[in-house]
């Protein structure tokens, strides 16, 4: 887990097994048990138990203060969301930072919110009328159009038609004038209007349902308002019409009434007289310049507010999410029969002993209590979690086991042999050294920007490729190792140690990569010697090392994991396990694989040509024939046929003595309980259920049904897993494999056409293909395999993994998470 703060001096630390815990006991009186929670948090070293898990939240002690705590976060948000929407960040440099109280922060808190509510909510109000203002201001604008269009037609009209006519003309509705032109006046009636704005996507709707409502008795006119228009209702900028409906009735009116509800048509009315629309134009300008002013000084005043609360914030924040948590560890406590003290239990590292007493005492101290809290360690049958101490270094490795299972308590921990086989054999599948140093420049950026970086909200996969910075690190190097003992750079060979020990026969070889080359000088002094890349016959090929060298890595891990269930049964003083368990499982995996990794290394100290994949069938088909050329050492046969026999032995060894044992070890101790605690206190604390545990029924067909099972899981997996350990040769092979076709294919053969503009396709194609393909997919991929060998065939040989991980009531875990 990650690295835990508030350990001073501490011992070093030990990832083989996990720190030794304590069960401890504090009875805390009722004056000084807030200050000695928070005083423990800070620590951060002490796993509470819950003692009230049979009541409900609502029931337990301290619910008022989780809800006051509740209510002030809920605040804290609103003041969060509103600095994000005028677009500023919390600050805690403040120059006049005041320490508050709880209680003094809760009304601080309550103040400021009412306040903000309010500026707000007058904001909103005048921000509205100010909306609502301009859309009156363009309806007077596009509707007094209308109708000094329509009077100046009427009045051209009536010039025209003043010789043939007698009497008075009327002008009350000018706009109809050219749609009715009655011949009795006794039959002309007064319309009515109505005039608004209307969203232009909307617009040929609304007039669509208006004639048909009105059955076409209605005259309807629009304009478009050039620019967008806040609306006051939605607050968003919306593209509009003003409109004009005509209607006569009040059955019209009220039918066009409703249709404008509908479309969301703001109405406002306009006048006929035309200097009255001036006059009210004028005034409605005049009443938005002054709108605009006061909502410039209520944003002024508001952005104030929240920049006063931002210089705060974290504090506050940090403050309120502490006290949440101190109530939340104080309602898992017990109350005392008297109501004077609180009892806690949990589990905390021996270690820390000395550093949760002094805790203690400093609580009583300064909260002036006339009694100190009382600490003693409780004995218990319990499994304890499971505390590994980590840095920043080790903890991504350590994460990388977790994500299996955490150790269970004391059992040996398979993330120190992570820290150097995970890499490693991540470099196996990736070993290409130019791949590698591309990978090493991207690491080091994230180390570099580590602490900028770390402070960041990054997105999902940058977060995990962040936290996994210090194992992609060591990929890289040991990519590069590997790399140069491979000898591919973007899978060309290089002469970076010497020339290559190989030499023409004649000069008709001189473009060969394998016939007629002779060894002319030393052995290539480090790593694959350039002339083996593409050799097929007459020298050992690279195919071939990287498959052997599989085999070999592969058996060795095994043995570590058989090795480390040794380890772990010795440290449990489990002797059942030791030779029923540990000593048949290491004789079949190695009179097998451990051969057959012999008879590799034998095959290349000697060159001999002998084929190891006739030699290992045979000695189970035909152990008893000769062996002829595949014969590698004096005496083969004979060995062949111990180790034969040996792992035939260890089958029933491993399958039939631990059951019977067992069976005799529960007949010597039926009957028996366990010895009574030195204690009488003590001893009242033993949890009645881990007794019961101890004294079931042994029934001896699970007992060997299962051991049944381990057995054929065992013998089966032992010829599984090491073949599957051949991925790590067939992923190098298929990296470099891609990596030649990338460069032969697109960089050489865009090189062949002695044109630049293809050559810098060519060279943009291969970046692209690189980076894509084996820097990102490849990776991947590699780590995922990396992962199951270690997951699957390392860790199944000794990794119980069902513990639970130590997790402290510590405040600096709280700070570095989102409520």
């Amino acid at each position: 887990m990650a690295e835990q703060g508030g350990r001073g001096c501490c011992p070093p630390m030990d990832l083989f097994r996990s720190e030794a815990m304590q069960l401890v006991q504090i009875i805390i009186p009722i004056e000084s048990a807030h200050r000695t929670i928070d005083y423990l948090g800070e620590i951060g070293l002490i796993q509470f138990k819950d003692l009230n898990a049979e009541k409900s939240p609502f029931q337990r002690t301290y619910a008022t203060q989780i809800k006051r705590c509740g209510e002030m976060a809920r605040k804290l948000r609103l003041f969060k969301e509103q600095m994000s929407k005028a677009g500023l960040l919390s600050s805690s440099t403040s120059s006049t930072q005041v320490d508050l109280s709880f209680d003094d922060l809760e009304v601080k808190l309550g103040e400021l919110e009412a306040e903000l509510i309010e500026i707000n909510a007058n904001g909103d109000k005048l921000q509205r009328s100010y909306n609502e203002l301009v859309e009156y201001k363009l309806v007077l604008q596009k509707a007094g159009e209308f109708f000094r269009k329509a009077q100046s037609s009427a009045e051209a009209q009536l010039r025209e038609q003043a010789s043939n006519q007698t009497g008075e003309q009327s002008l009350e509705t000018p706009l109809l004038s050219d749609q009715e032109a009655v011949a009795d006046p006794s039959k002309q009636v007064k319309l009515g209007f109505i005039t608004g704005l209307v969203p232009r996507e909307k617009s040929m709707a609304f007039e669509r349902i208006l004639f048909r409502a009105t059955r076409g008795n209605v005259f309807l006119r629009q304009a478009v308002v050039e620019e967008p228009v806040t609306d006051p209702v939605s607050g968003e900028k919306v593209e509009k019409n003003v409109f004009a409906v005509f209607f006569s009735g009040e059955r019209a009116k009220t039918k066009i009434l409703k249709i404008c509800e509908a479309f969301g048509a703001n109405r406002y009315s306009v006048t006929e007289d035309l200097g009255k629309q001036a006059q009210m134009v004028t005034e409605v300008s005049g009443r938005i310049s002054e709108l605009k002013t006061t909502i410039d000084v209520g944003v002024l005043h508001r952005g104030n507010l929240l920049q006063t609360i931002g210089e705060q914030y974290d504090r506050w924040n940090i403050l309120v999410r502490k006290e949440k948590s101190v109530y939340h560890t104080l309602n898992m406590l017990s109350i005392d029969v008297t109501k004077k003290c609180l009892v806690a239990e949990g589990w905390s590292p021996v270690f820390a002993t000395k550093q949760i007493q002094e805790a203690l005492q400093r609580a009583t101290h300064d909260s002036n209590s006339e009694v100190g809290a009382i600490f003693r360690v409780l004995r218990t049958r319990e499994m304890p979690p499971t505390y590994f101490q980590t840095n920043k270094f080790t903890s991504s490795f350590q994460e990388i086991v977790d994500a299996y299972g955490v150790a269970k308590y004391q059992e040996a921990n398979p993330g120190v042999y992570t820290i150097v086989t995970f890499p490693f054999l991540f470099a196996v599948m990736f070993g290409d050294w130019g791949h590698g140093i591309c990978l090493l420049l991207a690491t080091l950026f994230l180390l570099i920007r580590e602490k900028k970086l770390s402070s960041q909200k990054l997105g999902d996969i940058m977060e995990m490729t962040f936290g996994g910075r210090y194992v992609i690190f060591m990929m890289s190097l040991f990519s590069i190792y590997t790399g140069l003992i491979y000898n591919e750079f973007f899978s060309v060979p290089f002469e970076l140690f010497g020339r290559s020990a190989y030499g023409c026969r004649d000069p008709s070889c001189r473009d060969s990569t394998s016939a007629g080359l002779i060894k002319v000088r030393d052995t290539y002094p480090f790593g694959v010697d350039p002339a083996w890349h593409g050799t097929r016959s007459e020298l050992p090929y690279l195919n071939s090392l990287k498959m052997k060298m599989s085999i070999l890595l592969g058996v060795a891990q095994m043995n570590l994991g058989i090795f480390l269930s040794f380890f772990n049964a010795l440290f449990f003083r489990s002797g059942i396990n030791i030779w029923c368990q540990f000593v048949p499982q290491i004789i079949f995996l190695n009179a097998l694989f451990g051969y057959l990794s012999v008879l590799i290394i034998v095959k290349w100290c000697t060159g001999s040509k002998a084929d190891l994949y006739h030699v290992m069938i045979y000695m189970f088909l035909s152990p008893t024939d000769e062996l002829g050329e595949n014969q590698l050492f004096a005496g083969q046969k004979t060995t062949q046929l111990v180790l034969l026999f040996s792992a035939l032995v260890a089958v029933p060894w491993m399958l039939l003595p631990k059951p019977f044992l067992l069976k005799a070890q529960h007949e010597r101790h039926q009957g028996q309980s366990y010895t009574a605690l030195q204690e009488a206190e003590e001893s009242l604390l033993v949890e009645n259920s881990d007794d019961s545990g101890h004294h079931e029924e042994f029934e001896f067909s699970e007992v060997f049904v299962h051991q049944l099972i381990h057995t054929i899981e065992f013998v089966l997996g032992a010829v599984s897993n090491t073949a599957s350990y051949l991925r790590l040769w067939a992923l190098s092979l298929a990296h470099s494999e891609l990596s030649s076709v990338f460069y032969e294919k697109v960089l050489l053969l865009a090189w062949g056409f002695n044109n630049v503009f293809i050559l810098i396709i060519g060279i943009i194609v291969f970046i692209f293909a690189t980076v894509g393909v084996l820097l990102v997919m490849e990776t991947l991929s590699a780590f995922l395999h990396a992962l199951r060998l270690h997951w699957v065939e390392f860790q199944n040989k000794f990794y119980e993994g069902d513990g639970y991980k130590f997790s402290p009531f510590s405040f600096s875990l709280i700070d570095g998470e989102d409520e």
